[in-house]
This record gives structure tokens, C-alpha cells and sequence, in this order.
């Protein structure tokens, strides 16, 4: 590999470390290359396991560990923000509700903020700081450690606490989705918490943005047949629409 190709890899390594996302026409502006060009770079870099790519662009991603949390606000920001009003749109007033961790799942808060009678139980401590001033909107925290990467209460505490309630709708992520349907996710603490979310919710919703299907994470939450309602921006996986479509799972596209 030539020495203009190697220094190229490197500096699109280190963007992507800096933002979480890198996409194929900013890189070609950024570093004067043709699309084409970068189109190449990221399939390499992907190939060699640095990379995940993702409509677009790539991520940066590891089978076990998942990126920074504040770098995973940065990625497909946009593609949140309006899966999160999505879901919010389908929730109505006085609904009781579950909120677990995930950047996606704040923005539901963050488009329910101004809502009328709900009942929010959350193990998401952002999602609390969006919500308790909200004066329609009564917030209960779950209890127990703290993590703080993320600010998330996780460990058999949480999940204990979880299954004292049932509640309308469970809002859930997931770090990864598999194209057999699978969802997947980074830490054994948070998916057991997300599993006792599942399991006590009558209905639930699934936010998640095209960047997460085809992804690598080691521990499975569940199978999106548990799931009520898949809300992401764009679903191209003709397998995962078949899977959702078997197993009557809702699909809510918010980019058309």
C-alpha cells in the first residue's frame, strides 16, 4: 500500500475517532479525493475490522466495545432527532412509559418534553434531566449503579426495580441488529435491563437508525419479533423487512 494511501487511512481513522461517523462526501472534500476514492478507503479499512460501513459512510466500531457515548450523540444526529419525534408521535397522553439508555432514545424524551399526563419510568439519567421540570410529566428513576460513561443505572437492582411495574410502551436501542433479526448490544448489565423492560411493557417500541443494522455487538438482547414497533430512518435490508414482516413488527421509516 502506497505511502499517500496509508497517511489517507490514518486521517479518516482519526476523524472517525473524533465524531463517530464519517461520511464518503465530506471525506472527498476534506482530503481533495474523488468519492470513488474514499468509497475504497472505507472498504478497506472495514475490511481490516477499523471501520463499519454504513449508508454513506462508516462508523467506527469493535465487537466489543461499543464507541465513547458522546461520540455516539454525534453519529446520524439528524437521523435521531426525527426517529425520536417519530416514536413520540405514537405514544399518546396519559400513557405510562419506559425509557432505557441510548442516544436515540433521548431524543424520544427530548419530543415527549412538552406532553400531558405521561408516567416516565427511566434508568437513563439524561433522560430524567430532559423531563423533570416538565410539569405534566411524572418521572420515576430505577434504581442502582450508576455507570459513568453513560450515566445509566444498571446491575440486578435496576432489573428488580423494572419488574414492579407494566407499563404501556417500553422504549428501547440497540447498539447492533442483525439481518436475522437479533438485536444486540455491548454490556451484559444494560441488556439484562433492557430484557426486564421488554418483558413488563404491553407494547414496544424499537428506535433505531440504519447505522446499527450489520453492526457487531456480542451479547443479544432479544429478536425484534418482541418488538411492537420498529422506528428507524431507512430500512434497506430486504432479510430484516421479511423478519419484521413474518413476525407482524410495524415498520415506521422516518427518511421516506
Amino acid at each position: 500500500m502506497s505511502a499517500p494511501v496509508l497517511r489517507r487511512h490514518k486521517e479518516i481513522l482519526e476523524i472517525a475517532r473524533r465524531t463517530g461517523r464519517v461520511t464518503v462526501e465530506a471525506l472527498a472534500e476534506r482530503l481533495g479525493v474523488t468519492p470513488q476514492t474514499i468509497r475504497k478507503d472505507l472498504n478497506d479499512l472495514s475490511a481490516n475490522s477499523l471501520l463499519s460501513r454504513v449508508h454513506g459512510g462508516a462508523v467506527i466500531t469493535s465487537g466489543i466495545d461499543n464507541l465513547a457515548y458522546e461520540a455516539r450523540r454525534e453519529v446520524a444526529r439528524d437521523e435521531k432527532r426525527a426517529i425520536g419525534e417519530a416514536v413520540a408521535a405514537l405514544i399518546p397522553d396519559n400513557a405510562s412509559i419506559f425509557i432505557n439508555i441510548g442516544t436515540t432514545t433521548e431524543e424520544v424524551a427530548r419530543a415527549l418534553a412538552a406532553r400531558r399526563g405521561l408516567l416516565v419510568i427511566t434508568n437513563n439519567l439524561n433522560v430524567v434531566d430532559m423531563l423533570y421540570r416538565s410539569p405534566e410529566i411524572e418521572v420515576i428513576v430505577v434504581g442502582g449503579r450508576v455507570r459513568a460513561v453513560d450515566r445509566a443505572a444498571v446491575g440486578a437492582f435496576a432489573v428488580d426495580f423494572i419488574k414492579t411495574f407494566k407499563v404501556d410502551f417500553a422504549v428501547i436501542g440497540a447498539s447492533a441488529i442483525d439481518e436475522d433479526g437479533a438485536l444486540l448490544d455491548f454490556d451484559m448489565n444494560e441488556v439484562q435491563v433492557s430484557q426486564a423492560i421488554i418483558q413488563n411493557a404491553r407494547q414496544v417500541v424499537l428506535a433505531a437508525d440504519s447505522s446499527k443494522l450489520g453492526r457487531p455487538a456480542p451479547v443479544r438482547i432479544g429478536h425484534i419479533g418482541e418488538v411492537s414497533v420498529f422506528v428507524t430512518d431507512r430500512l434497506a435490508s430486504p432479510a430484516l423487512h421479511s423478519v419484521c414482516e413474518s413476525h407482524g413488527v410495524r415498520v415506521v421509516q422516518t427518511a421516506g
